[in-house]
């Protein structure tokens, strides 16, 4: 079985540019579980959520198929890490009471994914997808970062990504999707951060590859005069996209 890697290259960047989700959506998952005993989540890249999971159950299996990622885990009391697939694990029958995929749905492969997710799961397990697709400052702001950033990469995104920019409307979910709450990402990031985390993306990683690391510094020089001084904090705004439901 194929997989796609996009983010191994730069695992390390990853581990410290990504944002943490909000508390409340793991209380949203917690609370649909049917015990709170052991949680996966599938993807886990550098662990964003895992160590998050952890507080709401004892235990927390994270995998991902990328052994970079997994090197540059966060390590945290009851999380344990594996590299394997989404779509073929070693875990035993019925074994977690949730499964979590965050930012990483839209790259698996679906029909082989979610008869994993039958498999593991105990009846009733929660399942819970989620991702974001925009990162907001101003509107004055946001509308320069369109035309200079975003427009530019349109070309460089994988197709998988459409799925997610859809809100994951169109993933064929096996099980009856639940109606989950607005969750939103709130970070307080100086210009050096959001700019970091712009380089975690696969489209930036292949536009830079295409056009030369010229892109970044126009970026940059045509971005920095509205964010104010690169040391200020700016509250960065990225909605989530939450697909939800119960195995059955």
């Amino acid at each position: 079985m194929s997989f796609t890697d996009l983010f191994s290259e730069k695992a390390k960047i990853y581990a410290a540019a990504r944002p943490r989700y909000p508390e409340a959506l793991f209380t949203f998952v917690a609370a649909l579980a049917p015990a709170r005993r052991r949680a996966w989540d599938c993807g886990t890249g550098n662990g964003q959520a895992a160590v998050s999971l952890v507080a709401h159950f004892a235990e927390v299996c994270a995998s991902d198929p990328s052994t970079e990622q997994v090197a540059h885990a966060i390590a945290a009391d009851r999380v344990s890490y594996s590299v394997q697939p989404a779509e073929r694990t070693s875990f035993p029958d019925r074994h977690f009471d949730a499964i979590c995929v965050a930012q990483a749905l839209h790259w698996f492969e679906f029909a082989a994914f979610f008869a994993e997710v039958r498999r593991v799961a105990v009846p009733g397990a929660a399942f819970a997808a989620w991702g974001y697709d925009r990162l907001l400052v101003s509107p004055e702001f946001d509308a320069r970062f369109q035309t200079v950033v975003l427009d530019a990469l349109m070309p460089y995104w994988p197709e998988q990504n459409r799925l997610l920019w859809n809100g994951y409307a169109d993933v064929p979910l096996p099980f009856e999707r639940m109606v989950a709450p607005t969750f939103e990402i709130r970070v307080p990031w100086n210009f050096s951060q959001w700019f970091a985390y712009l380089q975690t993306w696969s489209a930036m990683r292949r536009c830079v590859q295409a056009l030369g690391a010229d892109f970044l510094v126009a970026a940059e020089r045509a971005l920095l005069p509205l964010w104010g001084a690169p040391e200020s904090r700016r509250e960065v705004v990225m909605p989530l996209h939450v697909l939800a439901a119960r195995v059955a």
